[in-house]
């Protein structure tokens, strides 16, 4: 099978290439500068050149704030983008994954975790335009798509609240975390795995939504400790405060657990803790903090 990876060059498209790499994939990581996947002429030419049978879409615009004043930019990329793959496709007979977001939830009118086919109601620009990329997904390629959504994404590459928290550490005696927002840290490397592991299984069980996150649940204050605690460093450095305290363009969601329970239709085990992936991600992502090759 060939696979081809959009939005290679980000922190999730660099560890889905990786781990496909190691299972000895035939597998093509694209970045934005090789592939607009807002522009048709270029999504033409590429799958004519790599005529790929799996495409894992990482490509994304992800500024959540950004978007509240951009939000036409953030549909072109989540929404139309995501539509000009899945036709393509649909023309060559490809499978299509699509990675989206917690933020299609509002967040605010749960305490238990979201199942997959809980009603979408986003409350955020950037919220709208990931749901219009899974429907767009869903719609135009319904037996050969998976949309897989993930959240509070940390990971060797590229910037995450994981290497803030960690170059806060060096840089001051205490940190102030907001500890009212509750979710689930998920390091970038198992949500590539679990794409890797999606992607070549057929059937009905092997489509629609999935959801990749850590199990479990924290708040940003908890993360931050726990990250410190990890690093050999007190973790009460870290003291909790407000969303007030750090006012948004983008209101971010109280509660946004995900439930993970469409993995069991397709063989395959509930993502693991999300402390146990945070303790073996946090040696590699020092020495890239430090500047050794990982």
């Amino acid at each position: 099978m060939r696979w081809l990876v959009t939005g290679a060059g980000g922190m999730l498209g660099r560890d889905t290439v990786a781990a496909l790499t190691r299972r000895g994939a035939d597998v093509t990581g694209l970045t934005r500068t090789a592939l607009d996947i807002t522009d048709p002429d270029s999504v033409e030419r590429v799958f004519t050149a790599h005529q790929p049978d799996i495409v894992v879409n990482c490509a994304a615009y992800t500024a959540v704030d950004d978007a509240e004043t951009d939000e036409a930019r953030a549909l072109a990329v989540n929404g139309d983008g995501p539509r000009l793959l899945a036709r393509a496709c649909a023309a060559s007979g490809a499978r299509l994954l699509h990675v989206s977001t917690d933020y299609v939830f509002d967040g605010d009118t749960r305490a238990t975790p979201y199942p997959e086919d809980h009603p979408p109601a986003p409350r955020t620009a950037y919220g709208r335009t990931k749901l219009a990329g899974e429907r767009a997904v869903l719609s135009e390629l319904p037996e050969h798509a998976a949309v897989v959504r993930t959240a509070w994404l940390y990971g060797v590459h590229g910037r995450s609240f994981v290497r803030t928290m960690m170059a806060l550490e060096e840089s001051r005696d205490t940190v102030d975390v907001v500890d009212d927002q509750r979710g689930q840290p998920t390091w970038s490397a198992d949500v590539a795995e679990r794409l890797a592991d999606l992607g070549p299984l057929t059937g009905p069980a092997a489509d629609g939504v999935f959801h990749a996150t850590g199990s479990g649940e924290a708040t940003w204050y908890e993360l931050a400790r726990e990250v410190f605690r990890g690093l050999g460093a007190d973790p009460d450095r870290v003291r909790p405060t407000t969303s007030a305290a750090y006012p948004r363009p983008a209101p971010r969601p109280a509660y946004s657990v995900l439930a993970h329970g469409r993995w069991a239709a397709v063989g395959l085990p509930e993502p693991r803790d999300w402390r146990a992936a945070l303790h073996e991600a946090l040696p590699r992502i020092r020495r890239k903090h430090q500047g050794v090759p990982t």
